[in-house]
């Protein structure tokens, strides 16, 4: 188990009869999710709350309270005050910490937008607490992160939907399928977004707003002097651009287009199996004082990626489109992004927006419509989990320096411990994983 404070009866019992484990206490009576196997009955209504809610998870959070099924149970948030607001509007609690919310037996599913060092975490207990979840991309931190929350899902028959909403876009779910079908003819090459990896912080201390708790916050990272330019996600430049909390662009933006690439390479449940770098060596900034991100992203674009798969496929992170890619085919070329195709010969384009006219499907509703069913939500966890594994090579690339040899079955690299030691990172006390799944 991690060293946080150890779960309480109630969440072992649930944990257990999340994981199909018998458990004989006679006069437990589990409500909603746990009363059938995990599946909601016909007049229960799904108890949903969030985890680390700000711009993006609200949006999110609100278009699951949108669905009938749903009800709003409350809010836990480092910030108290924001969770304070966001239940003061929508009639639940606020928690400061998380797990008093998972400990709840009136939440069935949870919506957690946390910075990227938070969600593995978050996301595990959350899966050993019973609820259906929610996460918004990047999936993880690091490499490591993603498999446990894998197995995590697997293990406590959890339906877990990642926010890589383009897979619920009717333009990009028909061009991925037009390549896979092989209409596009064989695949030689496909040129993506040059996404910057992350850049270091040394910002000055600044007071911590009241009702922060800055030491949760930083959580497993390093502790370090509050400043709200390293608080928020993006700002000058928030703390999306820094390595101890996040993957930078590489996992921000390129955990859409990475995942449109593997989708549209039938890659969903493997990965490249070689990446190397090309140009001048990585060498990222250290931002002493809040700046925009255009030194630092100027920076890191540096060098250039470049992925092999097995079936020979080439992927170079150059001048392709932030949320897909370009893709020459034998029969054409294809340029892919958020709910855009253009295509030549443009009679493919023209096709598959005609097929595409009115199909799109809600994001959110498809997780909400998988809670009642269990069936496996268009980006199940594992897909996110590959993704944004592809991300995470493209930067352990740039910080080794050298062409690197992947196993996408046993998510190891070949004859590498320097590259081996960086699918995971060190976590601070007492905010671990738990030893056990």
């Amino acid at each position: 188990m991690s060293n946080l404070p150890p779960f309480t009866r109630r969440q072992f019992l649930r944990r257990a009869a999340a994981a199909g484990v018998a458990v004989s206490v006679p006069y437990y009576i589990p409500s909603g999710v746990l009363a059938a196997e995990g599946k909601p009955g016909a007049n229960d209504k799904i108890g949903i709350a969030g985890i680390g809610i700000g711009r993006q998870g609200t949006g999110v959070l609100r278009n699951a309270l949108n669905c009938p099924e749903s009800r709003f149970v409350g809010i836990a948030d480092v910030y108290l005050p924001r969770a304070e607001q966001m239940c003061e509007k929508l009639g639940g609690k606020p928690y400061q910490d998380y797990r008093k919310l998972l400990d709840r037996d009136d939440v069935d599913a949870v919506v957690t937008a946390t910075p990227d060092h938070w969600r593995a975490l978050v996301c595990i207990h959350a899966c050993q607490a019973g609820k259906d979840i929610y996460a918004e991309k990047a999936l993880s931190l690091t490499i490591r992160e993603g498999r446990l929350m894998v197995e995590a899902a697997r293990k406590y028959n959890r339906v877990f939907q990642v926010g890589s909403q383009q897979r619920s876009q009717a333009v990009n779910r028909i061009s991925c399928e037009f390549i896979r079908s092989g209409k596009l003819g064989a695949i030689r090459e496909v040129v993506g977004c040059n996404y910057p990896s992350p850049w270091e912080c040394a910002f000055p201390e600044q007071p911590v707003p009241e009702g922060l708790d800055w030491d949760m916050w930083c959580g497993p990272a390093p502790l370090v002097p509050f400043h709200k330019d390293l608080y928020a996600p993006r700002a000058n430049p928030g703390w999306l651009s820094f390595r101890p909390y996040s993957g930078g662009e590489m996992t921000g933006w390129g955990a859409h287009g990475l995942d449109q690439i593997q989708c549209a390479l039938g890659m969903d449940e493997s990965g490249p199996v070689e990446v190397w770098t090309e140009g001048p060596r990585f060498d990222p900034p250290t931002y002493a004082q809040p700046e925009s991100r255009a030194r630092g992203d100027a920076a890191c674009k540096v060098p250039m990626i470049f992925y092999r798969y097995a079936n020979g496929v080439t992927v170079k992170l150059d001048n392709g489109s932030g949320g897909g890619g370009i893709f020459f085919g034998e029969k054409g070329k294809m340029d892919l992004s958020r709910g855009r195709v253009n295509t030549n010969p443009p009679e493919i384009a023209e096709e598959i927006n005609q097929q595409a006219k009115g199909g799109d499907q809600d994001h959110v509703r498809n997780w909400i419509d998988c809670i009642k069913s269990r069936a496996k939500p268009v980006a199940d966890v594992e897909i996110g989990h590959r993704s944004t594994t592809v991300c995470h090579l493209g930067n352990i690339a740039r910080w080794t320096g050298r062409r690197l040899r992947w196993d996408p079955a046993k998510e190891v690299f070949a004859d590498d411990p320097q590259a081996n030691e960086l699918l995971d990172r060190p976590r601070r006390k007492p905010y671990d994983l738990p030893e056990t799944i």
